[in-house]
């Protein structure tokens, strides 16, 4: 089935067409499709990064925020006109008072009122003089400065404070003491008093819990995500770790949380502002982001967390691939529906245009007859059958020119049949005389074939060249990025109406019109071979490059090119399936430059090599007319140069090309007089 799909591409357009144009289509598309999944997958883990990166910003504010909510109380309570009224009475009862109201409806685990040394004033210590843990907040208290930050309280530091803290601190859920709690987060705050003098006499000490705080963390999680949630189904959680213990958090999707040992893997490394990725916890994934917390010495005591569910956006990622996909399946049906229906359209006159010129070919009378196409296809069918008749009636005409000229050869053979010598140099030129006739009757058809072709050629090169110039100046600066493929455009074009030209020239035998120029031959081949390699790369054929021309000559840039491309697209139709040819010029020793173009294919027959620069002659009636080599060698001729062929059956053919330095215009010549150079030894040429 494989080799019926590849006897299919090779031998119909159609198919070629189908895949040149649905192939690529595919490919960029799947390319597209694959590089957006790609973008996709990365946008949306860079966004959650981005998103719970600022949420722990948002979440750290709103801790600062509350800081200064608490201070505020303090320096309230420090310059309130009953508290300064007590103080000077020295009313301990009523001091005490204001320090548990404000405690007790502020939210403190603890608030004293403590000397400049730290020593509780005005409360009852059992004849003991008791005093706050030292830190260096009530060091900066005594100086009067206030102050704010985050202490770690060891069981000895909670037991100073109060029993019943320490239990309640202590433990995972408020109930009996845990012996790996690593201790109490207090938020602890510093107020100095100053007396009328502004001396600091006396600081309010006081500190906020945060284990188990769920009051606190919900107010910061209700800062960072609003009322809801990001995302429907969307978890928001905000917790604080403790050296390697989850001693707090808010959540109000997952429950109560696992108030475990934390991975050493989450924490941000040494000097990093914060950890982000995918964390696990409660049998949920989650995008979280840890970030350093740092006591009043600034060492790192535990992490802020903040993290939501990364579930909802999954599913709306995959949503959105799944459209994707659907929308590339359509596109793709689309598009190869359209592509199949256009072929179609297009390519059922040619097919039919493809089948007469086969029949012809094999000996057939048919004709393509009425097309309703009214493009130029449809023109080139109409102005193809018309061709067929004129050629048939020539046909008819050299068989009549040919019966007449044999009957007066055999009789005046008859009448010479005593003299053999004589006789025989007489039927030599009487075989001359016939081939120069029949070559003579040949080149008037393709006068007349080429002027048909070349008025309906040119007519639409030059609307297309008309339309290229009138796209280009309607685009203006828009068409800069196709530029270059414009100017492509416009040069084959020029260089289809230079080869009908040509023809023309040669079948009429008479001088170039083109202009001559300068013309690198090494440039010219390097030009020439992207050309020509749309034809060979599929077939694996390798075209191999000896560039070593020194010269310049002057010549026809174009016919140059036609006779190169033309021995090129030969030697690709010689050699099999990932053969080789080799194309290699340089200097000649006469003068000029010489160019060759030699393949590893099957190699021509002698009795077929002295006809291979006849017009119509072909070895391969399904890859051509017969035209190529017949064209070449006169252009060549008209630029004063010379075309010779050396092969050997089974092991290849080499095509040289000479070419003076200045093209001089050379008058047609019998190519019986290239023979001599054509019989040249193969040694030269396969050393």
């Amino acid at each position: 089935m494989w080799q019926a799909l590849q006897q299919r591409y090779r031998s119909a357009l159609r198919y070629k067409l189908l895949v040149l144009v649905l192939l690529p289509l595919l490919l960029a598309m799947a390319a597209s499709l694959a590089y957006t999944l790609y973008w996709l997958n990365n946008y949306t883990l860079e966004t959650l990064h981005f998103t719970v990166r600022h949420d722990l910003a948002l979440a750290r504010r709103a801790m600062h925020a509350v800081q200064e909510e608490y201070q505020s109380e303090l320096r309230r309570l420090a310059e309130s006109v009953e508290f300064r009224a007590v103080l000077q009475r020295a009313d301990a009862a009523g001091i005490e008072r204001l320090v548990r109201r404000t405690r007790e409806t502020k939210g403190f685990v603890f608030l004293h009122v403590t000397g400049v040394a730290g020593d509780w004033l005005f409360e009852a210590g059992g004849g003991h003089k008791r005093s706050s843990k030292p830190s260096p907040l009530t060091d900066r208290g005594a100086r009067g400065i206030a102050g704010a930050a985050l202490e770690v309280f060891r069981a000895e530091d909670l037991l100073r404070e109060s029993p019943v803290l320490a239990k309640h601190a202590l433990s995972p859920q408020g109930g009996e003491a845990a012996e790996t709690e690593p201790g109490a987060l207090m938020l602890r705050f510093v107020q100095p008093i100053h007396d009328a003098q502004g001396r600091v006499t006396m600081a309010l000490d006081g500190a906020v819990m945060l284990n188990h705080n769920r009051t606190l963390l919900d107010a910061i999680r209700q800062h960072v995500f609003g009322a809801g949630a990001r995302h429907a189904g969307s978890v928001p959680v905000v917790s604080l770790v403790l050296e390697n213990k989850r001693i707090a958090a808010a959540t109000s999707e997952i429950g109560d949380l696992d108030f475990g040992a934390v991975s050493a893997a989450v924490r941000p490394a040494p000097g990093a502002d914060s950890w982000v990725g995918r964390d696990q916890l409660e049998h949920a994934t989650l995008i979280s982001a840890y970030g350093p917390l740092y006591d009043v010495d600034g060492q790192r005591i535990g992490l802020l967390h903040v993290a939501f569910a990364e579930q909802p956006f999954l599913e709306a990622r995959w949503k959105a691939a799944a459209w994707l996909l659907a929308l590339f399946l359509f596109a793709t049906g689309l598009a190869a529906w359209i592509a199949v229906r256009g072929v179609r359209t297009v390519f059922k006159p040619i097919e039919r245009m493809t089948a007469v010129v086969r029949a012809t070919a094999d000996g057939a009378d048919r004709r393509i007859g009425k097309i309703d196409s009214q493009d130029e296809i449809g023109e080139l069918a109409r102005q193809f059958d018309a061709m067929l008749d004129h050629l048939q009636e020539h046909h008819r005409e050299i068989e009549q020119a040919a019966t007449v000229l044999e009957r007066k050869v055999a009789a005046r053979t008859q009448q010479l049949a005593k003299k053999n010598v004589k006789l025989q140099e007489t039927v030599e030129l009487l075989e001359r005389t016939r081939e120069q006739l029949i070559l003579a009757e040949k080149l008037s058809a393709l006068g007349q074939m080429a002027a048909g072709i070349a008025h309906e050629i040119n007519n639409p090169a030059a609307v297309i060249l008309g339309n290229l110039e009138l796209l280009a100046a309607e685009l203006g600066e828009a068409a800069r990025p196709v530029g270059h493929e414009i100017d492509l455009i416009a040069q084959q074009v020029e260089r289809i109406r230079h080869i009908v030209t040509g023809l023309l020239q040669f079948a009429r035998a008479g001088p170039a019109d083109g202009s001559v120029e300068e013309v690198d031959a090494n440039r010219l081949v390097k030009e020439v071979l992207p050309l020509v390699e749309y034809g060979l790369r599929p077939r694996g054929i390798h075209v191999a490059t000896a560039l070593t021309a020194q010269r310049i000559v002057t010549c026809n840039l174009f016919d140059l090119q036609q006779v190169l491309i033309n021995l090129i697209v030969n030697a690709g139709n010689a050699v099999a399936d990932g053969g080789h040819i080799d194309v290699r010029t340089r200097d000649a020793e006469e003068g000029g430059v010489v160019i060759e173009v030699q393949d590893d294919g099957a190699g021509i027959p002698e009795d077929q090599l002295q006809k291979i620069f006849d017009p119509f002659f072909t070895r391969n009636p399904q890859r051509g007319v017969g035209l190529g080599l017949s064209v070449s060698y006169g252009l060549v001729r008209r630029h004063g140069g010379r075309i010779t062929v050396a092969s050997r059956v089974g092991v290849g053919t080499t095509f040289e090309v000479w070419l003076p330095e200045r093209a001089t215009h050379q008058p047609a010549i019998d190519k019986k007089q290239n023979l001599t150079i054509q019989e040249m030894s193969y040694d030269d040429h396969f050393a």
